[in-house]
């Protein structure tokens, strides 16, 4: 898509961090220089700021990844490619039947509504839930991967949506200052939202998640 497109040697693609590394892959493989911008700390998508901030005389193009069900504010963002004459490409997550949404949301309501100590996802801007993403801040109290541990032996299934981001491989590593996307690697677990749930599972996960005891102040 990228080479279809003129994009090629010499130019740069600024691309998220906190992610999967097929992205930055694409545009190495095109011959350009995947540039890394910061993520937006609610939707996890790219932040029109911080894209701003990493354009260059270099840059060609930007590609936009939407997020847990969540989109990317894609109308700044392609405010943003008109005025520096980018390229803006988009990259989804595959769609699930409006049942299985609604159930999601169903189940992610119930979270939203018992879970005590995480910080939990905002709902807003027609969240699918595609992942129950919560936040789960050290503060002195059990971090995430301590919190996760706990959580898996009382039966619940979770799951640390993005354990490495690119910028931190061997093959991609950066000096760059990306803070929303390095807090949101060390902070963030998914919690199970299927539509196979039961409320009897439903009701396992707050109280397995709240029998930890969370934070003593909110999570933001």
């Amino acid at each position: 898509m990228l080479r279809a497109a003129g994009v090629g040697l010499g130019d740069e693609v600024v691309v998220p961090a906190f992610g999967n590394v097929e992205v930055a892959e694409a545009v190495a493989m095109a011959g350009a220089m995947p540039v890394f911008a910061d993520i937006d700390p609610v939707t996890y998508c790219l932040d029109a700021v911080a894209v701003e901030a990493a354009v260059t005389p270099r840059t060609a193009a930007v590609v936009v990844v939407h997020r847990f069900g969540r989109l990317a504010d894609i109308a700044r963002l392609h405010t943003l490619g008109a005025r520096h004459g980018l390229l803006v490409l988009e990259q989804g997550e595959s769609e699930a039947p409006y049942d299985e949404i609604a159930q999601r949301r169903e189940r992610a309501g119930y979270l939203g509504a018992k879970l005590r100590g995480v910080r939990t996802p905002d709902d807003g801007d027609g969240h699918t839930y595609q992942q129950y993403v919560v936040r789960v801040p050290g503060n002195g109290r059990p971090d995430r991967d301590a919190f996760a541990r706990a959580v898996r032996a009382k039966g619940v299934e979770c799951r640390v949506p993005v354990k490495t981001p690119v910028h931190r491989l061997p093959e991609f590593r950066r000096c760059v200052s990306l803070p929303e996307t390095e807090r949101a690697a060390d902070e963030t677990l998914a919690l199970p939202v299927d539509a196979t749930l039961t409320k009897r599972d439903m009701q396992r996960t707050v109280s397995a998640c709240n029998a930890l005891g969370g934070l003593l102040q909110p999570a933001f």
